[in-house]
């Protein structure tokens, strides 16, 4: 009886150190856990005010090697963006590229009306002067509407542009070129 007594009280013993080990492992543990969350990360270089305005957009010029479009990324303050994005867009490709292998192909005395969007459709109304004295050629007509097509449907919200000359539908070059008699898409 008694080295039954002494097995019992051997094993509460083995019982109760096996406990408090893992008791103390469980504590180290979650003290661990607690010392890593309270870190704190310092990134390496502060970001500034003007940094976080600053976006990336994409605009759409000539390439004279290849006589394609090539993209340009351009940074600029996003809060130019806030109010008429797609206009602000349209007026940056009317102002022509900062890389200087890259070609401007808006015609200069372009204006714009207005720039509304409705569904998936950017509606843009330019001046008679997006047209005028314009005897490009088909190639060309179609880069510029394309430099402007392929800017704005960089925009996840656009997908189609439609065209109107002064609120008119249905204009087109002088040479009868092309016609914005369609809703054009980007390719």
């Amino acid at each position: 009886m008694k080295n039954k007594k002494l097995i019992m009280y051997v094993s509460i013993i083995l019982i109760v150190l096996v406990l408090i080990l893992v008791g103390y492992f469980i504590y180290n543990n979650a003290k661990n856990k607690n010392n890593d969350i309270l870190l704190e990360y310092t990134p390496q270089e502060e970001i500034t005010e003007e940094q976080l305005r600053q976006t990336v957009v994409t605009l759409y010029f000539l390439d004279p090697n290849s006589y394609k479009l090539a993209p340009e990324a351009r940074q600029i303050d996003s809060k130019k963006l806030v109010n008429d994005p797609y206009e602000e867009l349209i007026k940056l490709l009317i102002e022509g590229p900062k890389n200087e292998n890259l070609l401007k192909i808006i015609p200069e005395n372009t204006q714009i009306n207005s720039a509304q969007i409705k569904d998936d459709v950017l509606y843009i109304d330019l001046t008679e002067d997006f047209i005028n004295e314009q005897n490009l050629g088909t190639e060309q007509e179609e880069l510029i509407l394309k430099s402007i097509v392929n800017t704005v449907t960089e925009l996840t919200e656009i997908n189609k542009v439609a065209f109107l000359i002064d609120g008119e539908e249905n204009r087109g070059f002088p040479d009868n070129g092309v016609i914005f008699d369609k809703i054009f898409v980007r390719e």
